[in-house]
């Protein structure tokens, strides 16, 4: 009732124009400009973030979601009646029948981590420079977007958190059929290869947590951040709490690598996978764990490790042996082709499909911050980052897919933007546009 009643107060405040107290001021800047995008306040994301969640009343979606929760709260009692505690779900790791471990092991591939985690750093970097103020204003917009989610939102968002070992949290954005079918794969072990692949491919953040040591906002001085209460997984009605540096976020790594991923081998549902990885860093700020600037460097540095990996002849080979495995069990537990099991099935059974999920993503390049740098540079698309639309539009050149990542970009100067031309500029991407860009 605390939760709700403070939404209500946050929206009374700011519908009205009424002055907002100084701890959750939020920038009202635009978040991004393309002319078809609506501009949104963080109470109106809150209430699309809704429909993602069990406040979505469609008897479809509903079953997804309690049918992922109910697998992997059995993956992680290992099929036994037990308690699960916070420490034996941070333990938690993927194992077979979920993942092929054995076929990815013996492959020889080398994911080259601490070359590829300097990478990632390097990426990051901006961070150092910006303004005291942009850090608060970032501070500012996780207070608000905490203490105005919805128990469902918190919900999702502790799900989410546990989900982090397991693909339990990638088939509500598949929609009803296909995203049923997965589950179904999944459980069998029948997409082992890509569970493999596809978890193997997160590059960790440890070390740039580490390089960066940034605390996180529960843990800043006179904070207002309210921690959520896991009465969901663990059921303990303990606080989900996080350790370690802030920035970047592991789980956004985590979110957006395997979203990304998964995109690739079903490219039928790449718009909605995208928004979803964007969703699993939103559901960081629900928990009042992470920064916006925390899910916006992970998703910077997971669009270049995936691009990075895609363009590597070695790993590609493994990536479509993975997926054609994939879209074989799939197609196999349809009963249909994959275009047909993956069609949109409505707005309310399948609302990461619907408009507001692309307002939604739009929303989370920026999270409404301003921007603190020059506003004028010109875009450079970073080296192999057409990759990333190359399954969805396998028959566009990759000059038209540069094109199209350069004529959706964002602004320069908004937080963490960089015109390095060997490091900078993966946060002005907007794949999600340029998806759309690439397809006209």
């Amino acid at each position: 009732m605390a939760i709700m009643n403070i939404r209500r107060g946050l929206r009374k405040h700011l519908l009205a124009g009424a002055l907002v107290p100084s701890f959750l001021f939020v920038s009202h800047a635009i978040a991004f400009e393309a002319p078809s995008i609506q501009i949104l306040l963080p109470e109106q994301v809150a209430a699309i973030a809704d429909t993602f969640t069990s406040a979505n009343t469609n008897k479809e979606y509903r079953e997804l979601l309690d049918s992922r929760a109910e697998a992997m709260i059995n993956t992680l009692k290992g099929g036994k009646d037990i308690a699960l505690t916070q420490k034996s779900i941070d333990d938690a790791v993927q194992n077979p029948p979920l993942e092929n471990a054995e076929w990815l092991k013996a492959s020889g591939y080398d994911f080259k981590v601490k070359e590829n985690q300097q990478a990632g750093i390097k990426i990051l970097a901006p961070f150092w420079p910006l303004p005291r103020w942009q850090l608060q204003r970032s501070e500012n917009t996780v207070t608000i977007v905490n203490l105005s989610a919805s128990p469902t939102q918190q919900e999702h968002a502790i799900i989410d958190a546990d989900a982090i070992p397991y693909l339990y949290f990638l088939p509500e954005a598949l929609g009803p059929k296909l995203g049923a079918a997965f589950l179904r794969a999944y459980e069998k072990g029948d997409i082992g290869k890509a569970a493999a692949l596809i978890k193997s491919t997160e590059i960790k953040t440890g070390a740039a947590k580490a390089h960066f040591n940034y605390p996180r906002p529960f843990l800043i001085d006179n904070n207002n951040i309210r921690l959520v209460a896991d009465n969901y997984v663990a059921k303990d009605g303990a606080p989900y709490s996080a350790s370690e540096g802030s920035y970047p976020s592991g789980h956004t790594n985590t979110g957006n690598t395997d979203s990304l991923l998964l995109a690739q081998m079903l490219p039928e549902r790449f718009l909605p996978l995208v928004a979803r990885g964007a969703g699993y860093g939103y559901s960081r700020l629900v928990l009042g764990v992470h920064y916006p600037l925390d899910v916006i460097g992970s998703r910077m540095v997971s669009q270049r490790n995936v691009a990075h990996f895609l363009n590597d002849p070695d790993y590609k080979k493994l990536f479509d042996e993975a997926r054609d495995e994939l879209r074989a069990a799939l197609e196999k537990e349809c009963g249909t082709t994959i275009a047909e099991c993956a069609k949109p099935q409505g707005n309310d059974a399948d609302p990461w499909t619907a408009p507001e999920a692309r307002q939604f993503f739009n929303f989370t390049l920026t999270y409404g911050l301003p921007p603190s740098g020059l506003t004028t540079a010109e875009m450079q698309v970073p080296e192999g980052a057409e990759a990333l639309l190359d399954a969805l539009v396998p028959n566009v050149s990759p000059e038209k897919r540069r094109e199209a990542l350069k004529n959706t970009a964002l602004s320069s100067g908004y937080p963490l933007d960089s015109q390095d031309p060997e490091t900078g500029f993966w946060q002005r991407i907007n794949l999600y546009e340029a998806a759309l860009a690439a397809q006209q």
